[in-house]
């Protein structure tokens, strides 16, 4: 049995209480659990085990040949069972094999079998998905098992093991998307940074607790950045190479790709000319891109799907915040030069976290807000709007109640006059859906909070006397930094 030394673990309750639950079962049971990279799959599970020691087995696949792999986990099998080690070239003849071994020693008593990285293996046995699902319809689906498919690759999972047409296709009990951690858990992680501080730490790495993990804690925002991210000797320097050639081999077109929508390109047409791409070849090359997940095509949300104002941009916090910052100065990085660079971070980085991670948080805390009744109105889809008149930071709108949030968002450091209140007043007219008369809501959120006109200004939108042509305005709630990190906290689980 694998042991992994305890260490700091914090969020995944829920998480936990589903590999839980599966392990409860009286019945055969297949969770498949996946994420990108570093998200903490493998954390999530070893926590798991440390707290809950169960019957188990936790084994990882590697790049290595399907041979290698099967001798890996014949062996791994044999000393489980056994008081005494495996002879180092002993193996069972086929995986197929070793799969009726996993289902003899769940007869009696409950087993959970952990298989990580698991892509790995679909890449060296073509047909390992297919030999798993016969081994699961003849015996393991009447054992005692509870088994955990895990991998990184999450296309190749969702094609190879979740998709209809996949083999393993409605075996499996549970499934498990592992999502970044929210941003209320960085003050588990830094609870001497101020809230604009782990801002700026999710701005740069997002919610991968693989990274959070990287800076000190005790250290200033500014010495963990130089010591972490500019070092020459910093690994952080080679994981978007890492990220990437887990889904294509050769990166550089798809690095030039992620640069240019990291400097503000948007369309398929500027991502092209930036990136010095041809425009035959730039759709299939974001297609591509799309599908790991790293970046997605947005819409406003008043609009469909085929509408042609959508917009891409890179999901993946750090692969956004390394192509805007770190990727042009890798030479100057790898000589040490790294004063440079830490100027420019701090001098655009403001703007970067304005542009992306503050407005990011402000739409969770309306999504999140939806259920405590902060709101009056219950959104269907939350998101921005644009189009060729306004653009909105944050919306939300729900189509059967006729209902639009509207809500801007700014990242100054001083506090924020009412001008930006009206000025998103107006804007409504421009973007409400086509059809029908419809109540808006207004949200403002500011940094550093707001002045007193502002306040005031907004304590006297009402219906009566703030309306238009085919609108009426339900109020107007203004947040500030410090109230917007303590309701998330208060509001995540």
């Amino acid at each position: 049995m694998t042991t992994i030394s305890q260490s700091s673990f914090v969020g995944r309750e829920r998480e936990l209480k589903i590999l839980q639950t599966e392990w409860e079962s009286d019945q055969a049971s297949m969770l498949i659990l996946y994420g990108r990279r570093r998200v903490g799959k493998t954390r999530l599970v070893s926590h798991w085990i440390e707290t809950t020691h169960p019957r188990a087995l936790y084994w990882v696949a590697e790049p290595t040949s399907s041979k290698d792999q099967l001798r890996s986990f014949s062996q791994a099998l044999l000393n489980f069972e056994s008081s005494s080690p495996a002879p180092s070239d002993f193996s069972y003849s086929t995986w197929g094999t070793a799969f009726e071994q996993v289902a003899r020693i769940a007869k009696y008593e409950r087993f959970a079998l952990i298989l990580d990285e698991f892509t790995y293996l679909m890449m060296l046995e073509s047909g390992i998905a297919g030999i798993l699902q016969n081994a699961w319809d003849q015996h393991l689906q009447n054992a005692n098992v509870f088994l955990v498919i895990s991998g990184s690759h999450v296309g190749m999972m969702e094609r190879g093991v979740l998709s209809y047409h996949a083999p393993l296709y409605g075996r499996a009990t549970s499934r498990l998307m592992l999502q970044p951690l929210p941003f209320s858990k960085t003050r588990n992680f830094f609870p001497k940074y101020r809230a604009d501080e782990r801002v700026a730490v999710y701005a740069i790495f997002g919610g991968v607790p693989a990274y959070w993990k990287k800076f000190k804690p005790e250290q200033s925002l500014d010495k963990n950045i130089r010591e972490k991210l500019l070092s020459d000797a910093n690994l952080l320097q080679d994981e978007p190479r890492l990220l990437l050639q887990d889904f294509v081999s050769e990166i550089h077109n798809y690095a030039a790709i992620l640069r240019a929508i990291a400097q503000g390109y948007r369309t398929p047409k500027e991502i092209a000319s930036a990136s010095g791409l041809p425009d035959k070849h730039i759709s299939m090359y974001i297609s591509t891109l799309v599908g790991t997940g790293f970046i997605e095509r947005r819409l406003p949300v008043t609009e469909r799907e085929a509408s042609r104002q959508g917009r891409h941009h890179i999901t993946d916090p750090y692969l956004r915040f390394y192509y805007r910052f770190l990727s042009r100065r890798q030479s100057q990085l790898a000589m040490g030069v790294d004063d440079q660079t830490l100027e420019e971070i701090k001098k655009h980085l403001v703007d970067f976290i304005g542009t992306h991670t503050w407005e990011e948080l402000c739409r969770e805390w309306l999504l999140r807000s939806s259920g405590h009744k902060v709101v009056p109105f219950l959104p269907d889809q939350v998101g921005s709007i644009w189009n060729r008149e306004a653009q909105i930071d944050v919306a939300g709108v729900n189509f059967m109640d006729k209902t639009l949030i509207l809500g801007e968002c700014k990242w100054d450091r001083h506090p924020i006059d009412k001008d930006v209140l009206t000025k998103l007043i107006e804007k409504t007219g421009s973007v409400l859906p086509p059809d029908g008369k419809w109540k808006v809501y207004y949200l403002g959120f500011a940094r550093s909070g707001w002045t007193e006109d502002a306040i005031l200004f907004a304590k006297g939108i009402n219906a009566d006397i703030t309306s238009g042509e085919r609108w009426q305005a339900a109020g107007m709630l203004l947040r500030t930094l410090q109230q917007v990190d303590d309701e998330l906290d208060l509001w995540t689980v």
